[in-house]
């Protein structure tokens, strides 16, 4: 018999019954009964129920170990009693007798208790993440993660791509966030940067003559944590395609995903093709980019209209440049005033100037603002909006980027509160036609997302538009209102590249200095091509129903970006920092320590 096990704590069956077998694991719970000791084995599979009777000579020390403990134990598999079995357990109709026990290491008192739904801080938990782990969902949570990334790959390699590998020690980039940068030992005053992503490597990839490129890869960038992205670092599913539109694209990420929601989930998910919604449709209709399209409410403009009534607070703000944004809501005219109060107040709390609604009831149309529009004007909005007796609609007026914003946020909270986000769905879509160029708060023309997106229309848009007109072929898959990943057509032609970040504020000069490995490669013959980059990491979130990405990540960092665990960031010796040319002011260093305890 193997030194630790015959089975594993989840396999043993009735059919085992008078076998001797050996069991190794974790002390999860103990029940002393007196005259026996119960103890619920645990390891990686599963759950095994074993008894220890008093007569035997470990049966006082295996009374006082705590839990958490390591042993093995070997005995005899024998059939509960009827009325002990436990049918939520798939061990539950046998136990072990126990005639040898071993411990292999002794567990200190835990900092938590295991086997508890009881809410267990997140700072305890990160501290502590190897028992946090041995916890049975995440567990579950690690593995889904481990199964998807297996299904991926199978997947990828099934649909003609390569996998390739591409650097972590790199030069900076401009990709929308900040930096991790390595300082070089070697080149005093210089700096590596971990990659934001593997953006010009795979593109590079593509010009080197490889046709389909994918890669599972680890990504970092020094941003702020959210809900639905760790800080740090994150995985995506990076891929390229040679001589492909984005119609190509489309294809293989709608198969992917697809086939990757139906194999780890019973939940209905959207059938290929993928409905396609503008970013401008997008952004007017749900005030996102990344709609959750379970939500069936619908924004509307509803600016014309209010230039045309007597509500003077509307009225002189469209004139002078703001837009209404209406959400008619179903079936919501027996509500109390408390309701219309609070959601008026929680408009407020988001940074609404105010919140206008009407109600159509079975006695008319009520609402603060309803006296100031004409009977004839009520029925050409109710008309506008779709509205039957019963419904009420919400009015929003703001700057467009702040109406849309807080419309969007006011949409998400009514679906909740009213219980009318669809479930058992994952929703998907792609949102198309991103602007290529936006003002930035300083007024100047930066690019909005990826800067080597080709943009629609080409060199001709670039020289004859006004750059805020002009979009880009960039793409985000959606689910759910979470964004699984951006992707674009690249921009291979290195004219309309100097001429886009010309555009943007960076001179041929720079272009190369930053950029100079592509836009050398692409004077020497690129094919045309494009690629997308769907988050791992989010994906797993989907798959596993959970509301934070810590949840799947073996060992995240927390909310402030610290690993608990390791203790990092931390401190290095002088000699560490000698090494690599950087010295430590302890002035800026207090300055910068205050101005984060002000906060």
């Amino acid at each position: 018999m193997h030194s630790y096990r015959s089975h594993t704590c989840g396999q043993l069956r009735a059919a085992n019954v008078g076998q001797t077998v050996r069991l190794s694991g974790w002390i999860f719970r103990k029940r002393d009964h007196g005259q026996l000791l119960f103890i619920d084995l645990r390891d990686h599979y599963g759950l095994t129920q074993i008894v220890l009777h008093p007569s035997r000579s470990f049966f006082e020390a295996a009374t006082h170990q705590r839990l958490e403990s390591v042993i093995t134990v070997t005995g005899k598999v024998v059939s509960r009693d009827a009325n002990t079995i436990n049918p939520n357990m798939p061990t539950g109709e046998i136990e072990i007798v126990v005639d040898d026990y071993v411990v292999h290491s002794n567990a200190e008192v835990l900092p938590f208790v295991l086997d508890t739904d009881e809410e267990i801080s997140e700072e305890h938990r990160l501290k502590y993440r190897f028992l946090d782990l041995r916890r049975e969902k995440m567990q579950r949570n690690i593995v889904l993660r481990s199964r998807v990334i297996s299904s991926i790959r199978r997947r990828m390699t099934d649909l003609g791509f390569n996998e390739f590998q591409t650097p972590i020690l790199t030069s900076s980039s401009p990709e929308g966030a900040r930096d991790f940068l390595v300082p070089s030992r070697t080149h005093p005053g210089k700096f590596y940067a971990l990659p934001q992503a593997p953006q010009q490597f795979k593109q590079l990839l593509m010009v080197s003559g490889f046709d389909r490129y994918f890669q599972i890869a680890p990504c970092f960038r020094d941003e702020d944590a959210r809900a639905d992205r760790s800080p740090g670092e994150f995985y995506q599913l990076d891929m390229e395609m040679s001589f492909a539109t984005q119609d190509d694209v489309f294809a293989v990420v709608e198969q992917l995903l697809t086939g990757v929601f139906g194999e780890f989930s019973a939940k209905k998910h959207t059938p290929a093709p993928f409905p396609r919604i503008s970013y401008a449709t997008s952004m007017l209709k749900y005030g996102n980019d990344k709609p959750d399209l379970r939500n069936p409410l619908v924004i509307q403009d509803v600016s014309s209209f209010f230039a045309e009534t007597e509500f003077k607070a509307f009225k002189t703000a469209v004139a002078n440049g703001d837009v209404v944004r209406a959400i008619p809501v179903p079936q919501i005219a027996s509500k109390p005033r408390s309701f219309y109060d609070k959601l008026v107040d929680h408009a407020t709390s988001l940074g609404a100037k105010g919140l206008a609604y009407l109600v159509w009831a079975d006695d008319g149309v009520k609402g603060p603002i309803g006296k100031f529009i004409k009977p004839e004007q009520l029925e050409d909005l109710k008309s506008r909006c779709n509205v039957k007796t019963g419904d009420a609609v919400f009015f929003m007026c703001d700057k467009e980027p702040v109406a849309a914003k807080i419309s969007g946020l006011l949409r998400t909270k009514l679906g909740e509160d009213l219980d009318l986000i669809e479930k058992d769905i994952y929703r998907f879509c792609w949102i198309v036609d991103f602007p290529m160029f936006e003002k930035n708060d300083e007024g100047q023309i930066e690019f909005s997302h990826n800067p080597f997106s080709m943009p629609q229309g080409g060199m001709e848009a670039l020289t004859t538009q006004d750059p805020l007109t002009i979009n880009a072929f960039q793409y985000d898959s959606v689910c759910n209102g979470v964004e699984l990943s951006s992707g674009a057509v690249r921009n291979h032609l290195p004219e309309i590249m100097y001429k886009a970040f010309a555009i943007a504020g960076h001179p041929p000069e720079a272009v190369d200095q930053r950029f100079g490995g592509m836009i050398r490669a692409f004077k020497f013959g690129a094919p045309p091509h494009a690629g997308i980059a769907p988050g791992i990491d989010r994906i797993v979130m989907l798959l596993a129903e959970e509301s934070s990405i810590r949840e799947i990540i073996a060992f995240p960092l927390n909310q402030k970006g610290q690993d608990l665990l390791m203790n990092a960031p931390a401190e290095v010796l002088d000699k560490q920092l000698r090494d690599v040319h950087i010295r430590i002011d302890p002035a800026v260093l207090a300055e910068k320590k205050a101005k984060a305890d002000a906060k």
